[in-house]
């Protein structure tokens, strides 16, 4: 599991605010993935257009550890289930969420 912080310019999107009606304005956007590798390197392959997110890419800004750090590491099914759980539950946290 992984969090990045976006860039508030991620906001002028339709889709991505569309996706988050109800996000507090003073929370940063973010982004929730998962994957095998170690987050920084996932994080710069999507900063380098590798299986890449266009959001992460374009207003990727830094990893959110203190968002995920106590949930890895996760079997791959376990990790499926709490990418979406954790992206609802920052939602309902105020956060506006991107995930896959």
């Amino acid at each position: 599991m992984y969090v990045i912080e976006l860039d508030r310019a991620v906001l002028e999107h339709a889709k991505f605010r569309a996706a988050n009606p109800g996000h507090d304005p003073r929370k940063p956007p973010l982004y929730v993935g998962m994957t095998g590798l170690d987050p920084a390197t996932r994080f710069e392959r999507h900063k380098y257009g590798v299986k890449d997110n266009r959001y992460v890419r374009q207003y990727g800004l830094r990893l959110r550890p203190d968002l995920y750090a106590e949930l890895n590491p996760l079997p791959y099914a376990e990790a499926q289930r709490m990418e979406w759980v954790l992206a609802r539950e920052l939602r309902s946290d105020g956060y506006a969420v991107w995930q896959k």
